[in-house]
């Protein structure tokens, strides 16, 4: 029998295994002409799933010894059609086509072994479609992991970390909220999480944060040790889960909304400061009241421009139609990411001997933010030169030359300040010159001089 969620590939896995055959001998039963997704270098990605014609169908109910419409309400990708099966001659035969289960039918992880067994009898891998805020296994207390990463872990140990359940014993509650507030209850989840995880990546540099170590270590096995950077990717979903929920929760209570507009001057704009009450607010909900200027000023992050969204639309500024921002629309480059990619990412950093720190969780807040404060104004300044080509020759010699002069002299400070924070990050002097065009030893006294200056 099939298990709710569950990939096609993975029922086809299993009825394998029933009937004591290996998984490529039975996938013989439909015509497939490409392959399953693989891991660099690796085996068969345990997310690759299998998108079958109606003739295709017919032969794994057969298979199951169930009727099609049982698997069409346990399978998800189960009724996906893929046009190059389903119609002309390839239609009237068994076929089937491999594709990556998100672009199938959504992110998948590893189903519990022990629960797979209970309900199948079966104690073998299964994959399952499963959103994020239904990761935890109660009975057994786990955590599910992504199934798209080369990486052999299954399920994280919760046992040791009882709120990450409580959690999503709670989502249930938040989930509800949203629908009834109008909104998507994954897209607020997925907003969420993306703010929490951008927080992740400053944690490193937060001398006050102790909640998320001591997770960490949990589920880690007790302690992480020397691997912590591989144990902060693959661990950081049920670390955080219980702020992301705390998040969803507060960004859909209309009296934080309504401290985002009184932080920015109601009717009467101005900019938002670091001490303002929303984000005080929300440090106190996550249980760190001293958060609340952090997160203040993490420009170009989901959170202020979730915070944008909602003051224009309290201001009820005009504009044509669809011209308002959705608060709760994640752009893609501020969707966090993933398990997979990051593995891939570390992996490759290993192999290059390259510096395995990340920008965000390298370099503080607040000298990013100094330094998109000085690309930011000179910008102002080279836009401002647009047009300036009437007068005399002095006059227009005069307006470019200066704004030019103070344009370079910010863009100078930024590649230092730049230069500065990859070295402290672990980037080698000679990798540094190279990028920035300017002889080691140079480059070296310059950053010297600034940090003696400060």
């Amino acid at each position: 029998m099939p298990l709710a969620g569950e990939l096609t590939s993975s029922l086809i896995s299993r009825a394998a295994d029933r009937y004591g055959l290996p998984a490529a001998g039975v996938l013989r039963l439909w015509t497939c002409r490409n392959y399953p997704a693989r891991h660099v270098g690796g085996g068969a990605r345990a997310d690759s799933e299998v998108v079958l014609n109606e003739a295709g169908r017919a032969v794994l109910a057969e298979l199951c010894g169930v009727q099609p419409a049982v698997l069409a309400h346990a399978l998800p990708a189960f009724t996906v059609d893929d046009p190059k099966i389903s119609t002309g001659r390839e239609a009237a035969l068994a076929h089937a086509r491999w594709r990556a289960a998100g672009a199938a039918a959504g992110e998948a992880a590893f189903a519990c072994r022990s629960c797979t067994a209970r309900r199948t009898g079966q104690t073998v891998r299964a994959v399952r479609y499963l959103p994020r805020w239904e990761r935890v296994c109660a009975r057994h207390g786990r955590w599910l992991l992504d199934a798209d990463a080369d990486q052999p872990l299954e399920h994280l140990d919760l046992r040791g970390v009882p709120e990450v359940a409580a959690a999503q014993r709670r989502w249930t509650g938040v989930a509800r909220r949203a629908a009834r507030a109008g909104a998507e209850p994954g897209e607020v989840f997925a907003l969420a999480h993306a703010v929490v995880a951008r927080w992740w990546e400053e944690a490193l540099h937060w001398e006050r944060e102790v909640l998320w170590p001591q997770r960490l270590h949990q589920v880690a096995g007790g302690n992480a040790g020397t691997d912590l950077e591989r144990w902060r990717i693959v661990g950081r979903d049920p670390v955080i889960f219980p702020e992301v929920v705390a998040v969803a929760d507060a960004l859909l209570d209309p009296a934080m909304a309504e401290l985002v507009r009184r932080d920015s001057g109601g009717q009467r704009p101005r900019p938002l400061a670091t001490d303002g009450a929303f984000c005080r607010q929300l440090g106190e909900r996550v249980g760190r009241d001293w958060l609340g200027p952090l997160s203040a000023v993490d420009y170009g992050g989901p959170l202020l421009a979730w915070m944008g969204a909602v003051i224009r639309q309290r201001r009820g500024d005009g504009g044509p139609p669809g011209w308002r921002d959705d608060p709760w629309r994640l752009k893609r480059e501020q969707q966090p990411a993933t398990m997979a990619g990051q593995l891939r990412v570390m992996a490759a950093e290993q192999q290059s001997g390259g510096s395995g720190s990340r920008w965000r969780a390298a370099v503080s807040a607040e000298h990013r933010f100094q330094l998109e404060q000085l690309i930011d104004q000179a910008r102002e300044q080279l836009v401002e030169l647009r047009g300036v080509h009437s007068g005399t020759t002095a006059e227009v010699a005069r307006t470019l030359l200066q704004h030019l002069s103070h344009s370079a002299a910010l863009i100078d400070q930024a590649l230092v300040g730049t230069a500065a924070a990859a070295i402290a990050a672990g980037v080698t002097l000679k990798d540094v010159a190279a990028w920035s065009r300017l002889p080691a030893q140079e480059l070296a006294e310059i950053i010297t001089a600034g940090q003696d200056e400060d």
